[in-house]
């Protein structure tokens, strides 16, 4: 049996995990943190439950793909949905008014005809190009006749400029690029292809995961488990071992040994060059991955609400308090924060009421540079009182929009990029890892192949992030060791 190491258990290296498990091998997964997820993880304080990374999903309906996939790694059954609101799953608060985003064509088109009338036939056309480029990704439709020319087009434009040709009025072009802290969008850079594999997702059908994120990462471990394979804990990788040929072994901290017949780096380029001391890492190579550009990360707010005090809302907002939903990442402590994104968390089936919801915004690595080299509860005063006066500030502007909503808190908690850099490790603390850019070759997206021939990458700087960009990327990795064809003729 060949012996398959993982290091890191995020979505990636659990499905990885997951499917290679299912196929013979014998794999362990090294996790460094104390939890298994990576941004799966959910966490809890007192009674209340929250969400880290994975707040929300799209197409599982049965048929769609992420139903499909869900139930190809056997975990279908473990994770329980609850469904947003078809008519309205994400609503876009702009400039004094809110639009509905639908699920489904005509839903999509009724619902924003009613503020745009003139614009319905447009509204089709733009529906039907994220379906066009969206189902021209092999892993993401699970097609494996799917046209990539269609896909790969659309990679080398930018969102901001497919919408513009596409839709004449200047406010519904804000409304539909509305969604771009999905992605880290940036006006001029972020490739249209990115928007439509993103928006097709939602456009399907919407969820959230009821119980939080977690359930899915123990649930894919306990696949992992009952094919005989590890997930450790507290066993960070420090080393990938190499011959004059191939990797050979992964060493912990702790001075482990795990000897592999295959590699699969879960964490973020950067890191996993690090860990190689091998000529088999060609320098050109090494030197790409550390100076890939991340997206940028984000302030959270945290919300514990008073018992039965805030209705359950089925949707998510988006509040935008300028002019305009693009370069919200650029800010000053005048103009912070440009944008919130407002979710509640789904406790149970069916809720009422919400327990718990979280509030996040942009904000740049670099303000919270003087605290680097610290540890979490470590970091003293200054770091604490800074986080209380970004999240009062950002308190203050959900009140405007939710005028009484500070009387419902019954306590906060905060994250920022610095904790997001301790729980992932992902440079700067980035949201989705690397940035995609038309200016890039390729677009910026990574191959999962490295060189060495029995190492791979995984996880969301492969293909894209979120729900189905890292699982795309699991069945690209894992389609380098079984092959497309065996994949796709079990999937």
């Amino acid at each position: 049996m060949k012996r398959c190491v993982v290091i890191g258990s995020g979505l990636g290296g659990l499905s990885c995990g997951c499917i290679l498990a299912k196929n013979g091998y014998e794999v362990t997964v090294l996790e460094q943190a104390r939890q298994v997820g990576g941004c799966l993880q959910c966490f809890r304080r007192g009674n209340g439950v929250f969400d880290t990374g994975m707040h929300y999903v799209g197409s599982a309906d049965p048929g769609q793909v992420l139903h499909t996939l869900l139930n190809y790694l056997g975990v279908g059954s473990d994770v329980k949905l609850h469904r947003l609101d078809p008519m309205g799953y994400d609503i876009i608060s702009f400039q004094g008014e809110q639009y509905r985003l639908a699920n489904g064509r005509e839903n999509f088109v009724k619902t924003l005809a009613e503020h745009f009338p003139r614009n319905r036939d447009e509204l089709y056309h733009y529906y039907d190009l994220i379906g066009q480029v969206a189902a021209s990704s092999p892993m993401h439709t699970l097609n494996e006749k799917a046209d990539i020319e269609t896909l790969a087009k659309y990679q080398m434009v930018t969102v901001n400029e497919v919408i513009g040709s596409v839709v004449s009025d200047p406010t519904l072009q804000q409304v539909l690029a509305g969604v771009v802290p999905l992605y880290a969008g940036e006006k001029d850079i972020t490739p249209f292809g990115v928007h439509a594999l993103v928006a097709d997702f939602y456009h399907q059908s919407s969820f959230r995961i009821i119980g939080g994120s977690s359930v899915l990462a123990d649930a894919l471990a306990g696949v992992v488990a009952s094919h005989g394979g590890k997930v450790l804990t507290r066993r960070k990788a420090v080393k990938i071992e190499c011959d004059e040929s191939k990797a050979t072994a992964v060493i912990t901290s702790s001075g482990e040994r795990f000897p592999a017949d295959l590699v699969i780096s879960a964490i973020h380029p950067s890191n996993m060059v690090q860990l190689v001391d091998s000529r088999l890492l060609r320098r050109a190579y090494r030197r790409r991955m550390e100076g890939l550009r991340n997206t940028t990360s984000a302030f959270t707010l945290y919300l514990k609400f008073r018992k039965d005090r805030v209705r359950y809302l089925n949707h998510n907002v988006y509040y935008y308090r300028g002019d305009t939903v693009w370069n919200c990442e650029k800010y000053d402590d005048a103009t912070w924060p440009k944008f919130m994104l407002y979710m509640h968390f789904c406790h149970k089936e069916n809720p009422e009421f919400a327990e718990t919801a979280e509030v996040m915004t942009y904000m740049d690595y670099h303000e919270t540079g003087q605290w680097l080299g610290t540890r979490i509860g470590h970091r003293g005063e200054t770091y604490e009182q800074f986080k209380r006066m970004k999240a009062e500030k950002l308190l203050d502007a959900l009140e405007q929009e939710i005028p009484g909503i500070r009387d419902d808190i019954e306590r906060y908690y905060t994250s920022t990029p610095l904790t997001y850099f301790d729980y992932t490790g992902v440079p700067e603390g980035a949201m989705y890892g690397t940035a995609k850019d038309v200016n890039m070759v390729g677009g910026g997206y990574l191959s999962a192949r490295t060189g060495i021939p029995n190492l791979l990458l995984a996880g969301q700087c492969v293909t894209l992030h979120g729900m189905l960009g890292v699982l795309a990327g699991s069945l690209t990795t894992c389609s380098e060791i079984l092959t497309p064809e065996v994949l796709f003729s079990q999937l």
